[in-house]
């Protein structure tokens, strides 16, 4: 499979670009000209000059790909499959169903809707349809302060934790944050509550890392003395606040590099990264173990394989573009409105 791999790729040379992300397997990320989260890859996406962006990664990654793209580049998902469990936690005829319910209270003239990058083009487009935009856990911080500077309150979507962990971050008290539930009247939350919140988490969370849990770092400190904690933000507030450190994808990977030779980490994201990252850092003396032993995958992310890969890189030999990500036109327009602002802000 390596072999019919490497041939197709290199018929097509400069035609085709492959982005994997952190969380994709070994098996297939090895062929990748980018690797990184997903901030990365979307101003990698918004700068090639590939005719064919092929992305190892998942459904919400490939539509932004093809949101920032030019309109004569063709992106590729090799198993269309690969979807991610809280980007579908937001259906945009739930959002504006909840948007509904903020009007009625009088809550939109002086809110903006942010939303994590895990969410579909439709939800993007929402977002900057009514003067927001999205975020990735890089700049989320950023994109909060973007949005206080012009409105007071924030309506995040769809990741609870992300939102809250960073809401608090900045000194925002959980009292002034609430929750609101798509499958609950009223999002579960009374208008009054609504008004005196500063901050609207959507309910929704990331099936990885919502695993790990504030035991899991009060048993590295008890059987690991001096390991280091560092967890995603899409953790548990509770995990988030018991860890040494809380980053991206990318921050991980920094903090880990910057240690010195004899650190050990316990790290709070997604088993293929952190076993990469253990197999990279071991020559150097550094020690990396999941926080969590049973292991946390991304079954989304997993389901592109080598198999997939060669099947769409041998049909682009042959002239064919199968499981192309084309977001259409109208949603494209705002969309990209809300990425564009998202890449003005500062990481």
């Amino acid at each position: 499979m390596d072999a019919r791999i490497a041939a197709a790729r290199a018929t097509l040379g400069t035609d085709v670009v492959l982005l994997g992300h952190h969380y994709q397997r070994d098996e297939v990320i090895r062929f990748a000209d980018v690797t990184g989260d997903s901030y990365k890859l979307s101003k990698i996406a918004s700068e090639t000059s590939a005719k064919y962006m092929l992305f190892c990664g998942v459904h919400f990654m490939a539509e932004t790909a093809d949101v920032l793209g030019q309109p004569w580049q063709q992106v590729i998902l090799p198993d269309l499959n690969a979807g991610c469990s809280m980007a579908d936690m937001a259906e945009i005829g739930q959002v504006e169903d909840c948007w509904d319910t903020l009007e009625r209270a009088g809550l939109t003239g002086d809110l903006i809707p942010l939303t994590y990058m895990n969410s579909a083009a439709a939800i993007k487009a929402f977002c900057g349809e009514r003067g927001g935009l999205v975020c990735t856990s890089s700049n989320a911080r950023g994109a909060f302060e973007w949005a206080f500077a012009r409105a007071g309150k924030i309506l995040f979507l769809p990741d609870q934790h992300l939102g809250r962990n960073t809401a608090f971050a900045m000194g925002i008290p959980l009292s002034e944050m609430v929750v609101f539930d798509p499958y609950q009247i009223n999002g579960g939350v009374t208008p009054d509550r609504l008004r005196a919140a500063k901050i609207i988490l959507w309910k929704g969370h990331c099936s990885v890392h919502q695993r790990f849990l504030p035991e899991h770092v009060d048993r590295v400190r008890r059987e690991e003395p001096g390991m280091q904690v560092v967890v995603h933000p899409e953790c548990r507030w509770e995990v988030c606040q018991k860890a040494d450190a809380v980053g991206s994808t990318e921050r991980i990977i920094e903090v880990i590099e910057k240690a010195p030779e004899g650190s050990s980490f316990a790290v709070g994201t997604e088993i293929h990264l952190v076993n990469r990252l253990a197999q990279r850092f071991a020559p150097l003396g550094k020690r990396v173990i999941t926080l969590d032993d049973s292991g946390c995958l991304c079954t989304t992310m997993y389901r592109i394989s080598p198999q997939h890969l060669a099947w769409a890189l041998e049909n682009l030999v042959a002239g064919n573009v199968v499981n192309r990500i084309k977001v259409d036109d109208d949603v494209k327009q705002w969309a990209k409105v809300a990425l564009d602002r998202m890449l003005e802000i500062r990481v």
